[in-house]
């Protein structure tokens, strides 16, 4: 007979068994091979949060096909054509997600600094053999891939910023200026591009994370004094950002000029009234409304759902921001909370940024909506994050990897 030692996983009697040849696969194995542990093990945060992903992919879809139909029969002949390929690319995030959700924070924590070196060399990459489009070079050209190592590089951030500040008191000063140069420099290099919006993003989740990683208030001032001049000087080195700006304070002195894309998205808001005009009936994505798939397309959005889908949306990102903070108030560990402090403020962040800009609350900026506008690099970088973030879930509820099973032998 075999034993068990006390603290090891409970395995059932099929699991403990040896495959022998003619015996029929039980349904319980097929689980375990997809899942780190059985599904009625999993913590309620868990399920919830792999639900709630769920659904915000599926509505992306929805949203994604509305918004993009008509300009894609104008444009490839093919009114499915985005719809398509941003399936292709949710069936190649969700595995991700899974590769995520099977991987220990541990084991992610050690990729990350090789990750964020290599994301920082793609970043810099681009500014010399990089795809320039409207002006900024974001995107390295891989045959029928277009890779945006801005948005690839966003979970390594994350993880490698939770390992540097959940030991800012017990680490090195060389640690510490090592990596601390790493984040400016990839910073300014995504500013350089430019890309103000993704390098103001990835400043203000980093100096979140140190607040919450308890670093010095003098340490912290510093740098949001620095980022604000960073911030201000770039915008008055680039004309094009800073007349975003001056179009931002007054759209409609400027309506078919600078001011155009906002004043067509606050018109496409305003038109859905309290209930919206109906699922796929949006009037401003036929010719009005500018880059309707990605940077505006909440304003389709808002426009056929109105106000009350809109407020939905809203209650949506809070409920998710509220499970990803008791996810990370109950880690066990400093870095699994920073984790899941990071992956939750990146998805709620970025999504309010996103919000903000097409009603008119910020200036015109390039982020897109995480899971609903379209584009693999920003699909796939947010469902990595979102399995971070489940996998300290599964993590904090006590569950640890399963132990290697070894082969029962024969009793003599």
């Amino acid at each position: 007979m075999a034993s068990f030692r006390p603290g090891s996983s409970t395995l059932s009697r099929s699991a403990a068994l040896p495959n022998r040849p003619g015996r029929r696969p039980h349904q319980g194995d097929l689980a375990r091979s997809l899942l780190p542990w059985p599904w009625a093990q999993w913590p309620a945060e868990a399920r919830l949060l792999l639900a709630l992903v769920g659904l915000w992919s599926v509505m992306g879809l929805l949203v994604l096909g509305s918004a993009s139909w008509w300009v894609a029969e104008r444009e490839m002949g093919d009114g499915a054509f985005y719809i398509k390929r941003q399936i292709i690319w949710m069936v190649a995030s969700w595995g991700l997600l899974w590769m995520a959700v099977r991987t220990s924070i541990r084991r992610w924590l050690h990729l990350a600094p090789l990750a964020l070196l290599i994301g920082t060399l793609l970043v810099a990459a681009t500014l010399v053999v990089g795809s320039t489009v409207n002006g900024a070079s974001r995107w390295l050209v891989l045959g029928p891939i277009q890779l945006q190592p801005s948005e690839l590089v966003k979970p390594f951030v994350v993880l490698q910023g939770a390992a540097l500040f959940a030991h800012w008191r017990r680490i090195s000063l060389d640690q510490k200026l090592l990596w601390l140069g790493v984040f400016g420099g990839l910073i300014l290099l995504i500013l350089k591009q430019p890309n103000l919006s993704t390098a103001a993003l990835s400043g203000l989740l980093l100096w979140l994370m140190a607040l919450a990683g308890g670093v010095g208030y003098p340490l912290l001032l510093g740098a949001a004094g620095a980022g604000g001049l960073l911030g201000t000087a770039s915008i008055l080195i680039n004309e094009y950002q800073r007349l975003r700006v001056i179009s931002f304070l007054d759209p409609w002195r400027d309506a078919q000029g600078d001011g155009y894309q906002l004043v067509q998205s606050l018109m496409a808001i305003g038109s859905g009234g309290l209930l919206g005009e109906g699922f796929g009936l949006s009037t401003q994505k036929l010719q009005y409304l500018p880059i309707q798939t990605t940077d505006f397309i909440f304003a389709v959005y808002a426009e056929e759902f109105g106000f009350v889908g809109s407020a939905v949306l809203l209650l949506f990102l809070l409920l998710f921001g509220f499970v990803g903070l008791r996810v990370a108030l109950s880690c066990r560990s400093n870095q699994q909370r920073l984790v899941a402090m990071g992956a939750t403020t990146l998805l709620i962040g970025q999504s309010i940024l996103n919000i903000a800009v097409a009603s008119g609350a910020m200036p015109t900026t390039g982020l897109p909506l995480p899971l609903i506008s379209y584009g693999g690099n920003s699909l796939m970088a947010s469902l990595l994050i979102c399995g971070l973030l489940i996998r300290c879930s599964l993590e904090s509820g006590g569950l640890t990897p399963e132990p290697r099973r070894r082969r029962l032998q024969p009793s003599r």
